[in-house]
């Protein structure tokens, strides 16, 4: 007996198909009937067989949050490189590393996954250990003093939480969160 409803029988979910078989075709580089049908089969075997558990997304993609997020990633990808690369080349320099606990606001576990993944994509950080019960992320920073400190280093692994969440969080999980859709700093913030 299965403790999840959903996951009793052979369950297809057309969207993972679908995706699996547009991945299946780029990892392969042509786009052959061949690849499409092979693709379409190996989606089916994936979701038949793997019996993943189903994610729980109530949320919808706001196209002006996500162009930020991805805006704001970029510039941090880049700005992160140039400050990695500077420790790496400064001679008989010990940077000076820390891991971090954050406490996120989000309580769902595709939020805390998305977000967790943002960070570690960021040279100088990524993620010792991911609380699902939680909700908190251990983070290794390259270099505290590089980084702005230990309280900016949370503060910045927050506000990516929080562009990910304007971005494709309900309202209702924005409220749940504490956060608003608007990006605009509130007057008593400042």
């Amino acid at each position: 007996m299965s403790l999840h409803p959903r996951r009793t029988g052979w369950h297809f979910q057309g969207a993972t198909i679908l995706w699996l078989t547009v991945v299946w075709v780029l990892l392969w580089g042509d786009v052959t009937w061949g690849n499409i049908v092979n693709g379409v089969l190996l989606g089916v075997l994936v979701t038949a067989g793997l019996r993943m558990t189903p994610v729980d997304f109530r949320g919808r993609v706001h196209v002006w949050p996500l162009l930020v997020l991805l805006g704001t990633f970029l510039v941090d990808l880049v700005r992160a490189s140039f400050e990695v690369s500077m420790v790496a080349l400064r001679p008989r320099y010990t940077p000076r590393g820390a891991v971090i606990c954050v406490q996120l606001r989000s309580h769902s576990d595709l939020y805390l996954t998305l977000t967790a993944e943002l960070v570690s994509l960021v040279p100088g950080s990524i993620i010792v250990e991911a609380h699902r019960l939680t909700g908190r992320l251990y983070v290794h920073t390259l270099d505290v003093e590089t980084s702005g400190g230990i309280e900016r280093a949370r503060h910045h692994v927050l506000e990516q939480e929080a562009r990910l969440l304007r971005a494709l969080a309900s309202d209702a999980e924005l409220a749940e969160a504490g956060l608003s859709r608007s990006t605009r700093v509130p007057e008593a913030a400042r």
